[in-house]
């Protein structure tokens, strides 16, 4: 008897970014070499262009597309920007931060420490995505963090 298929696949999460990225193969090289990304899947169409791929980046998934305009389906150059940020937490900010900008990623605000106890910064990739590295540092109370922003305005 076959097993009963799982409403939410091994090894994925109930929320999981689908970026599309006009370059998509380019994108997963970059993927690897900023974040450590591992290639789970790779569907190209028959022009070649990526239709549908998945990467595992520490204990998460993220899976991307080229852009396909006769789709309706942009990345956030062509829509001149994003108002989404994807989050990534890791071991060591400062180290992933760097790989991250010598593989490409320009930064949009340097590694600072934050009121919240994240060391913290962000990048925007190639394709022009957004994406916030942090490492938690210390865990301040809500007092603490709600002195601290207001001292920063």
């Amino acid at each position: 008897m076959k097993p009963a298929t799982k409403p939410i696949p091994e090894g994925m999460h109930t929320v999981t970014p689908h970026l599309i990225c006009a370059g998509a193969s380019e994108a997963i090289e970059f993927y690897q070499n900023a974040f450590g990304a591992i290639e789970l899947s790779r569907m190209p169409g028959p022009d070649g262009k990526i239709m549908h791929a998945s990467l595992r980046i520490g204990d998460s998934v993220i899976m991307l597309n080229e852009e396909m305009p006769e789709w309706g389906s942009f990345g956030p150059k062509h829509l001149k920007g994003s108002p989404v940020t994807i989050h990534l937490y890791v071991e060591n900010v400062d180290a992933v931060f760097e790989q991250a900008v010598r593989a490409g990623a320009k930064v949009t605000m340097p590694i600072d420490d934050m009121f919240w106890g994240d060391r913290y910064g962000k990048v925007e990739d190639p394709c022009g995505h957004q994406w916030s590295i942090g490492t938690h540092m210390r865990d301040p109370s809500p007092e603490e963090m709600q002195k601290a922003m207001e001292e920063m305005g």
